[in-house]
């Protein structure tokens, strides 16, 4: 490729976004994505199942998985309140707030004696201050690359398999010794000092004019106009559903095939270190074979580890090899948002695009909820309608990116 990044260049596409990328790539932007990885370690859920076995009881369990749930969706439908924000103050003071609601929120539910009070703290506080860490790491970070993109976003986006595969093993022996209101609290300071290397090290690579933006400024949805965006956002939520599902239920059918919890609670462990390095994969093989073609092969793979492992997984061995392999592939998406949005639609329209991805992103958080019912519903084997649902979801969502791709170029072998 040449100095310019050409986006969506064929024939058959109808708009083309010409980005200059007339600069040095990486420098500085190196300590930019440190930063951001720093973020990612610390989007995490904590400590629902110890309450659920030590205070609120089985029969709370529904109540108490929407605390996870709240935070997801505040998550994701917080980015136009960051951008709002980042527009009057400046990206510095949004993440500085963020920091502070983060931390506050687990510091507070440490503090929690009932499910409500979770839905506040963990649920809602934790989530609007992730929301604005992420959405100004993810403006941020992708402006300092061109030609290593990829790899540096999958990078950044790595931190969550290594907060999912470290913090774990923080929180078990402070659990033990300390009880769960000082596991939050020890939570809440460790993403204190995470979110402050990256207040620290994240700026812009050219100064951005304050500007006060409206809401009707940053949801703009004819962006949804363009064909080849909404495909990227249809498939991507079509696949995301069945995302949590492993994550939520294998240690669960751990325990039902007779393996123990520890034996359970390592397969998530594994598929998370393996989502770490899955995503540092997906950024390394988008700067050189096209970051479209990365996410369908990605997507694939991961729908078919599903129906192809999972499906046949009676012993601790296979189940084993299905964490490794849908961890690997299970989280391309994380680590190809920005770049394939920002190809798709061009750095102009860049913040309406991943403000609305991640809003689409909100239905991918009831997967599991939606699997769930179906299993109540059907008469089957326990478990066979989780993993059903989670492989259809990626072919599904494969097939859709699969229609982008032929969109873009009928050669199949173009790097998109």
């Amino acid at each position: 490729m040449s100095n310019k990044d050409t986006i969506c260049s064929n024939e058959q596409t109808k708009n083309i976004v010409v980005v200059d990328d007339d600069f040095e790539d990486g420098g500085y932007g190196w300590f930019v994505v440190m930063g951001a990885f720093m973020v990612q370690v610390t989007s995490f859920g904590v400590m629902q199942e110890y309450y659920q076995e030590n205070y609120f009881g089985t029969s709370q369990q529904l109540n108490l998985s929407f605390v996870g749930t709240i935070a997801l969706i505040f998550t994701n439908i917080c980015g136009p309140l960051a951008q709002i924000l980042t527009s009057m103050w400046g990206y510095r003071i949004v993440m500085i707030i963020g920091t502070l609601c983060v931390s506050l929120g687990l510091i507070l539910a440490g503090f929690s004696s009932q499910i409500w009070h979770l839905y506040l703290t963990q649920g809602i506080l934790f989530g609007i201050g992730a929301s604005l860490m992420y959405c100004t790491i993810m403006g941020v970070a992708p402006l300092w690359f061109n030609r290593r993109r990829g790899i540096a976003l999958g990078i950044t986006a790595s931190g969550s398999g290594i907060g999912g595969l470290v913090i774990p093993f923080i929180m078990t022996p402070i659990n033990e010794s300390l009880g769960p209101g000082w596991t939050y609290r020890i939570l809440g300071f460790i993403c204190l000092a995470c979110d402050l290397v990256a207040v620290i090290l994240v700026r812009p690579r050219v100064p951005v004019p304050r500007q006060r933006k409206r809401l009707g400024d940053i949801i703009q949805l004819n962006v949804l106009k363009d064909g080849n965006f909404l495909l990227f956002c249809i498939g991507s939520m079509v696949a995301l559903l069945g995302y949590f599902i492993p994550y939520f239920f294998l240690p669960s059918y751990a325990t039902l095939i007779g393996l123990s919890k520890l034996q359970g609670s390592a397969l998530v462990a594994v598929s998370s270190a393996c989502n770490f390095i899955g995503r540092i994969l997906a950024g390394l093989c988008a700067d050189r074979i096209g970051k479209v073609n990365t996410n369908i092969i990605f997507t694939v793979l991961g729908g078919l580890s599903s129906f192809l492992i999972w499906t046949f997984a009676t012993n601790y061995g296979t189940l084993m090899a299905y964490s490794v392999v849908f961890g690997l592939f299970c989280g391309s998406y994380f680590a190809l948002l920005s770049p394939i949005t920002a190809q798709l639609l061009g750095f102009e329209r860049f913040p309406t695009g991943l403000s609305t991805m991640l809003i689409s992103n909100v239905v991918s958080v009831f997967g599991p909820n939606i699997a769930s019912a179906i299993e109540n519903g059907v008469s089957a084997p326990p478990y066979f309608t989780y993993k059903m649902f989670s492989g259809a979801a990626y072919i599904t969502g494969a097939l859709i990116l699969c229609i982008l791709k032929l969109r873009l170029s009928r050669n199949i072998f173009a790097k998109l």
